[in-house]
C-alpha cells in the first residue's frame, strides 16, 4: 500500500551549487513498498526517510541521475588494495537503528567535512536523524554498520531494490580516513550486488562542479538517466561516453 500525505514543490537554495537555486518536487509517504519506490528510482527520485524528491529546475539540468553497471565493472589494482585493506573490519547489515554511537560518529563526520570541504554547520540530534535515515525505511531500507572491534567507524545507508541498491547515505570515523572508507563501502555495495545477482547501483545525482559529487564519474561503466521522466513514461538510461 502507498499512503500519500503530502506532494509539493518547493523553491530552496540549491545543494550543489553556490549562487544557484533549485526548484524541487517533494513527496511524503507516510507507506511505500517496494514496487513503487523502485518506479521512482528509475526515474531519478532519491530518498530520506518517507520523503521522496527530485530537483526539477527549469532551464537547468545540472543533476543527472547516474548508476554503475554492475556486471560490466571490472576492480582496478587500486580499487583492489582497498578492499583487501579494509577486510579487517567487520561488519553487521541490518533494518536502519539509532544508537548514541551513531549520533556522535555522525557528528564528527560532519565537523570534519566542514572543516576540509567547508560544509555549512550542522549539528545533529536524534529526531532529525530519526527522520532523515531510520523512519520510512519499509522493506528495502537497510544499513551496512562497519566496526573495529566494537567500535563503530562507518554507517552505509542503502534501499536494496529488485534489480539493484540505492546509496543512501555514508558517513565514517575521520580517524580512519587512510582506508578510503567511502571507496571500500561503494565496493562492497558492488560486491554485494553481484552476490545477489543485482544489476545496478544507483548513486543519486551527479553535478559537474560539485566536489563532494565528483567520485561518481570515476566509476565505468556509468550510465545516465535521459531528461526527468514522468511516472507515466518509459525511463531511457544511456552509456556515459568515456570519449
Amino acid at each position: 500500500m502507498n499512503e500519500l500525505l503530502k506532494e509539493c514543490t518547493l523553491n530552496e537554495k540549491c545543494s550543489y551549487l553556490d549562487d544557484h537555486d533549485q526548484t524541487t518536487h517533494y513527496k511524503i509517504l507516510e507507506q511505500c513498498d517496494t514496487k513503487y519506490y523502485h518506479s521512482l528510482v528509475i526515474r531519478g527520485w532519491r530518498r530520506f526517510g518517507n520523503m521522496f524528491f527530485r530537483p526539477v529546475c527549469r532551464g537547468c539540468s545540472a543533476c543527472e541521475s547516474v548508476k554503475i553497471d554492475v556486471t560490466g565493472y571490472h576492480f582496478s589494482k587500486s580499487a583492489r588494495r582497498v578492499l583487501k585493506k579494509g577486510r579487517k573490519f567487520d561488519t553487521l547489515v541490518q533494518h536502519p537503528t539509532l544508537t548514541r554511537d551513531h549520533l556522535e560518529l555522525f557528528q564528527r563526520y560532519h565537523d570534519h567535512m566542514q572543516s576540509k570541504r567547508d560544509w555549512d554547520a550542522q549539528t545533529i540530534n536524534a529526531r532529525n536523524y530519526y527522520m532523515s535515515f531510520v523512519h520510512g525505511h519499509s522493506d528495502f531500507g537497510y544499513e551496512v554498520l562497519y566496526f573495529d572491534d566494537d567500535k563503530l567507524i562507518a554507517v552505509d545507508l542503502i534501499d536494496i531494490l529488485p534489480d539493484g541498491i540505492s546509496s543512501i547515505y555514508f558517513y565514517y570515523d575521520p580517524d580512519y580516513a587512510s582506508y578510503s572508507l567511502g571507496h571500500y563501502s561503494l565496493y562492497r555495495q558492488i560486491e554485494y550486488a553481484r552476490e545477489k545477482g543485482l544489476e545496478w547501483i544507483y548513486l543519486g545525482y551527479y553535478v559537474e562542479g560539485c566536489q563532494s559529487l565528483a567520485y561518481k564519474k570515476d566509476y565505468d561503466p556509468l550510465h545516465i538517466l535521459e531528461s526527468r521522466p514522468e511516472e507515466t513514461m518509459e525511463p531511457r538510461w544511456n552509456l556515459l561516453s568515456r570519449e
